[in-house]
């Protein structure tokens, strides 16, 4: 597949640097907002409430969710490498405040500086990288959320050595001296290269938001709810092991790391099917699939059993996001791109955003565990079916 394609949509020389420099951000911002799911069940263990613990967790997401619209309409007057370089700034200040927190609110208000950080990244990387690679837009993002995925993979690990070093804070430390060098590295490689032109047009943020209503709704109702219960389920994935399974939660950070790492392939073989077969019916597909997953987690038993569906339910889950991405940014004309992404790309993450917290808040109602996944796991099977009729009478966007 492939999208409209305008006098700036060309291969731009140099173009492998910048995508390489826009990888090594990628790995940078996913594991700020990562970072903070394996904390949840050590600030209650700590004696912080389910609810307060997982407003952590959820305080990254909101944050990445704030900027991203204001961010399409920055990117109508700043230029898409120029606001990544700012980016690469502000992710190193929040994590440094992060770094300096000296209680549980302060963290939570260090989770919410790096989230800003991040979202203005996904914002103008995105639809960079669709006009740098127009060709081929879900394997430009599948391979940039591969990065994402690899530091998912690993950031439950670093924090535990961090906190096996004297503190949590260390790790946040080492991602604002990254972030730092990741900026210099971005700078210099956007100074080599030949940038596309594609967005020259685009400076009309609510008129683009207007003009590609239809194609940022379908893409929220895809990606945002069954977000939303993603979000809930991986942020209280040791605590519910150990609630639910009676696993110890060495085995379930283990067994969250392996869900995470089956995403690190999802996000490139998603991303070429996304090139080569309809979008509709990869995200169909992906929806229907983390149902039978999430399911299926709730009815098993074992630490072997679990840790067959966990790495199911994350190559299947971590396939919806390069497919979803590739689905709006390839459907969308250059004039528009930036803006109505922003636009999809905002709403997305504020409805994602709740997913952990209100696992918190039904579990300390009362509810079990295993009766809100399920619950969770109904809302996904409902979206689904709801899109399937969409598509089958023709009334949703299916891409160019």
């Amino acid at each position: 597949m492939s999208g409209t394609t305008g006098g700036g949509r060309v291969a731009p020389r140099g173009r492998t640097g910048v995508l390489t420099a826009i990888c090594l951000f990628s790995f940078l911002v996913n594991f700020g907002r990562i970072a903070f799911a394996p904390l949840v069940d050590v600030f209650i263990e700590a004696g912080i409430s389910p609810a307060t613990a997982g407003l952590a967790a959820t305080a990254v997401w909101v944050g990445s969710a704030l900027p991203r619209l204001p961010t399409g309409y920055l990117l109508t007057k700043v230029s898409r490498h120029r606001t990544i370089l700012g980016m690469g700034v502000a992710l190193a200040a929040g994590a440094t405040f992060t770094t300096f927190s000296q209680d549980i609110w302060w963290t939570i208000t260090g989770a919410l500086f790096v989230g800003l950080a991040t979202g203005v990244f996904f914002v103008a990387a995105n639809p960079l990288l669709s006009e740098l690679y127009p060709e081929n837009v879900g394997l430009a993002v599948g391979v940039r959320g591969m990065s994402s995925q690899i530091a998912a993979v690993v950031a439950p690990f670093l924090i535990a050595v961090a906190i096996a070093l004297g503190s949590w804070r260390i790790a946040f430390g080492t991602l604002a001296v990254l972030a730092l060098a990741g900026t210099v590295v971005f700078g210099l490689a956007v100074r080599r290269a030949e940038l596309p032109t594609a967005g020259a047009l685009d400076r009309d943020l609510l008129g683009a938001i207007r003009a590609q209503w239809r194609l940022i709704v379908a893409g929220v109702l895809f990606v945002g709810l069954t977000g939303f219960a993603w979000q809930g389920v991986f942020n209280f994935y040791v605590t519910y092991l150990g609630a639910a399974k009676g696993i110890a939660p060495g085995t379930a950070t283990t067994l969250l790391t392996l869900t995470f790492a089956a995403g690190v392939p999802a996000f490139l073989l998603a991303g070429r099917l996304a090139d080569r077969v309809s979008y509709l019916a990869l995200l169909l597909a992906i929806l229907g699939g983390f149902v039978g997953c999430l399911l299926a987690l709730t009815m098993v038993e074992g630490v072997l059993a679990v840790a067959a569906v966990s790495i199911a339910m994350g190559a299947v889950i971590h396939g919806l996001f390069p497919v979803g991405d590739a689905y709006v940014l390839d459907s969308m004309p250059d004039e528009h791109r930036a803006s109505a992404y922003s636009g999809f790309s905002a709403a997305m993450m504020l409805i994602q955003a709740p997913g952990s917290v209100a696992v918190g808040v039904l579990a300390e109602g009362g509810l079990s565990y295993d009766g809100v996944f399920v619950g969770y796991a109904v809302l996904v099977g409902a979206i689904t079916v709801v899109m399937a009729g969409l598509a089958w009478a023709g009334r949703l966007p299916r891409g160019v």
